[in-house]
């Protein structure tokens, strides 16, 4: 069996952007819980998720982003929205500082080989912050964080981001539009929020999905338009930005996934990394807003990361 890590941190469970929110503490739980429900978390090497420091966060962000972020992090008992959907409570700038560490963490565990691959289960998301705004539910961009730290810090070359959030990741197209060492992969719901245009580079593969594509139709277009450019490019750390927020239960989307899906996506993704990248993965957690369906989705996940190639 691979080794798998989880990496997460009680500060994310602590993110509070109002009542009736549902990016709620809930999600984190139902991961939880569902991995111990079918026996998987026992195995799992199990990591802290360290804080990111302001100068791996502006790698990607603007300095300005990153004192703005600081400043309106608001007084217990208040909240501070930042756009309709985005929202700060007291203790949501040490989560979203941990859910951007995580993704750190992830990459030194794998480049390391303290673990095969990771699953970040953190929150807030990350993938529509883009460089100098907050949106979306998110705050910092997780996973471009990492991507950054796996480029700048181990001297890699070409790093893939894929992301099967049902929304496209606005937030990682705008920070690694004109960086051509991340190939950015992304399916989503189209026309659907955030409605942003997506840019024309070779290094930015765009799957758009209608409302209600199945299982079938998904498959098809991963194996159609990502399978090939990842192979292509060849990366050296696969990076995963995994929402589960396509799935047919999930409220804040059409799309018809079901968790077999994600397990598929996610073996062909760790067939990837064995092929070019010693089967080094991080993934981390973004949508996902049915808890039953997020926790079987997430657990379909992570138990194809234990199941994939050792190296």
């Amino acid at each position: 069996m691979t080794q798998t890590a989880y990496i997460s941190h009680p500060d994310c469970l602590l993110h509070d952007p109002g009542p009736h929110h549902p990016e709620r503490p809930g999600r984190l739980h139902a991961v939880r819980n569902a991995l111990l429900d079918e026996g998987l978390l026992e195995g799992l090497c199990l990591l802290d998720a360290p804080q990111a420091s302001d100068a791996q966060l502006q790698r990607v962000h603007t300095p300005a982003h990153v004192a703005r972020i600081r400043a309106r992090a608001p007084a217990t008992g208040e909240t501070a929205m930042l756009d309709p959907d985005t929202a700060m409570g007291a203790h949501s700038l040490g989560a979203a500082l941990r859910a951007a560490g995580a993704g750190i963490e992830g990459v030194r565990a794998v480049m390391e080989r303290e673990a095969d691959n990771v699953f970040c289960a953190v929150r807030p998301p990350g993938h529509h912050a883009e460089r100098d705004r907050a949106m979306g539910f998110c705050l910092f961009n997780n996973v471009a964080v990492a991507a950054a730290h796996a480029l700048e810090h181990y001297a890699l070359a070409r790093a893939a981001i894929a992301d099967f959030d049902v929304h496209h990741g606005n937030g990682t197209e705008d920070i690694f539009r004109d960086d051509p060492r991340v190939l950015y992969c992304s399916s989503f719901q189209h026309p659907f929020y955030p409605d942003t245009p997506c840019a024309e580079r070779d290094h930015l593969v765009h799957t758009p999905l209608a409302a209600g594509t199945d299982g079938a139709g998904f498959r098809a277009a991963i194996e159609r338009d990502w399978l090939p450019a990842l192979d292509r490019f060849a990366p050296e750390l696969v990076l995963v930005s995994a929402g589960f927020d396509g799935h047919h239960d999930d409220p804040l989307a059409g799309l018809a996934l079901v968790e077999d899906d994600f397990a598929w996506v996610t073996q062909m993704l760790a067939g990837v990394a064995a092929r070019h990248a010693g089967g080094r993965l991080v993934s981390m957690l973004e949508g996902g807003y049915d808890l039953p369906s997020l926790g079987r989705s997430a657990a379909a996940h992570v138990r194809a990361l234990c199941e994939a190639p050792r190296y």
